[in-house]
C-alpha cells in the first residue's frame, strides 16, 4: 500500500478548501444575481393616483387651451371694433371738414356773383374808371384763384341737356333751333366742390315752339 506524500495531502486539503470557497462564492453570487435580476425585471405599475393626476393635468391643459382661444377671439374682436371705430371717426371728420368748407364757400359765392355782374355791366369810360375797374377785377381774380385751390370749379351748362341734379330751370324759351330740354343760357352760375354739386345752376331751357292759337289765325285770315 502506497503512502500519500505530504505534498499531495496538502493539495487535496487545499483543493477541498478552494472548492468549498468557490461553491460558497457561486451560491452567494447566484443568489445576489437572482435578487438583483428579480428587482430590475419587475415592471412598475401605474396606480390610480397617477391616472387621476394625469387626467387632471390633461383637463387643465384643455381648459387653458380653451381660455387661450377665447382670449384670441376677444383680441381679434376688439381689434376689429377699434379699426371700425377709427374708420368711422375718420370719415365723420372728413364729412365735417367738407361741410364747414362747403358752408363757408357758399357764403362767398354771392360776392363772386356781384363781381361778375359788375364786370358785365360796368363799362369804364375814363382813365380813373378804368383804374378802379382793374382794381376790383384784381380782387375778383384773387378770390376766384383761392376758390380754385379749395377745389371749386364752375359749371358750363350752355348747350347741354337739362339735368335736374345739376340745374334749376327758372325760364323756358320756345324755340325750334334747339331740342327741347337744351340749356340755352346760364342765369346764375353753378359750381362744383370736388365732384359734388356746391350750387345748382339757374338756367333757361329750350321748349317746343308753340303754334299760333286758332283764334289769332282766324283773325289774321279775316284781315286779309
Amino acid at each position: 500500500m502506497m503512502s500519500e506524500s505530504p505534498a499531495q495531502m496538502n493539495y487535496n486539503e487545499s483543493g477541498s478548501e478552494v472548492t468549498e470557497q468557490v461553491t460558497a462564492q457561486t451560491n452567494t453570487s447566484g443568489e445576489t444575481d437572482i435578487q438583483e435580476n428579480g428587482t430590475a425585471g419587475t415592471p412598475q405599475t401605474i396606480t390610480e393616483t397617477d391616472t387621476a393626476a394625469l387626467a387632471e393635468m390633461t383637463q387643465q391643459i384643455e381648459s387653458l387651451k380653451a381660455q387661450l382661444e377665447e382670449r384670441n377671439t376677444q383680441y381679434m374682436r376688439i381689434g376689429a371694433d377699434f379699426e371700425n371705430y377709427r374708420k368711422r371717426t375718420s370719415k365723420e371728420k372728413e364729412e365735417l371738414d367738407l361741410l364747414v368748407k362747403r358752408n363757408t364757400i357758399t357764403e362767398l359765392l354771392p360776392v363772386v356773383d356781384n363781381f361778375e355782374r359788375a364786370r358785365a355791366h360796368l363799362k369804364p369810360q375814363s382813365d380813373g374808371e378804368l383804374t378802379i375797374h382793374k382794381s376790383y377785377q384784381g380782387v375778383y381774380k384773387q378770390l376766384v384763384d383761392s376758390l380754385k385751390r379749395l377745389g371749386v370749379s364752375p359749371m358750363r351748362p350752355e348747350g347741354q341737356e337739362f339735368d335736374p341734379n345739376l340745374h334749376e330751370a327758372v325760364m323756358r324759351e320756345p324755340t325750334d333751333e334747339h331740342p327741347e330740354g337744351t340749356v340755352l343760357e346760364e342765369l346764375v352760375r353753378g359750381y362744383y366742390l370736388g365732384d359734388r354739386v356746391l350750387r345748382h345752376a339757374m338756367v333757361k331751357v329750350a321748349a317746343p315752339k308753340e303754334d299760333m292759337p286758332p283764334m289769332e289765325e282766324n283773325q289774321s285770315n279775316s284781315a286779309m
